[in-house]
């Protein structure tokens, strides 16, 4: 029988579960946890994530021999689709709560089939995250728990994020999907692998969705955001990432 590690798909689904409970991390100014969470990701994309999509393009050159000639970039190619797709779902979902509250000058929650594609969206998402999480079995613990932490974090934003625009759809149903689609990842992980090169083009694709994700969040001027937390997070796991 396989030996599987439970614990790092435990944290990942207690975030989502217990995450938006934490109130001092709601408000406005923007919560330093969450700036100095963004950072954590971030920098976990940059410093550790991206290095890996590195050696998967070459593998991807090696192995797929259209990938040399026509796409030099493939791998980033995908991790910019990631944080366009990323980006594209933010603005229909700001569009559509701008034109609820046209109608509806009461109304702050998106529309209700907005608020499906968004949560299906982000289903997917937690469905790739939950597939690499247990890929990650096979490699070495330091590697397993950095992933771990930083997807802990990402998770903590998004869903800071996914309840200000969805208000209780959010909490009763939303954070009920992505806990069963991360589930579900996890468990397709376990029952059937996918060749090397699969996996590669999943990760590249979150890859550039964190960045979209977090960045997203820290931007708007109306969010009061705590650079100074951002950095503070983005360099403390940078070092640490540098140290090991």
């Amino acid at each position: 029988m396989r030996h599987v590690s439970l614990w790092p798909i435990l944290v990942l689904v207690l975030i989502h579960l217990l995450g938006t409970r934490l109130r001092f991390l709601g408000g406005l100014p923007r919560s330093v946890w969450l700036s100095g969470a963004g950072g954590v990701s971030v920098a976990y994309v940059f410093m550790h994530l991206f290095p890996e999509l590195q050696e998967g393009q070459e593998h991807m050159e090696e192995n797929i021999l259209w990938a040399e000639e026509f796409l030099k970039h493939h791998v980033y190619l995908v991790a910019l689709i990631g944080l366009a797709t990323f980006y594209g779902l933010e603005r229909s979902v700001v569009s559509a709560k701008r034109e609820q509250k046209k109608k509806d000058s009461r109304e702050t929650e998106a529309p209700k089939g907005v608020f499906w594609v968004h949560i299906g969206s982000f289903a997917l998402y937690n469905a790739v995250i939950g597939y690499i999480l247990f890929q990650r079995e096979e490699a070495p613990t330091q590697s397993v728990v950095l992933f771990t932490i930083a997807m802990a974090l990402h998770f903590l934003v998004n869903d800071y994020s996914l309840q200000e625009h969805h208000k209780n759809k959010y909490r009763k149903y939303g954070q009920w999907v992505l806990v069963l689609a991360l589930l579900v990842g996890w468990t397709v992980g376990y029952l059937q692998g996918v060749s090397e090169t699969t996996v590669i083009i999943l990760t590249a694709f979150i890859g550039g969705g964190v960045i979209l994700n977090v960045l997203k969040e820290e931007l708007p001027e109306e969010r009061e955001s705590r650079y100074w937390a951002f950095l503070l997070g983005a360099a403390s796991y940078a070092i640490l990432l540098l140290s090991l």
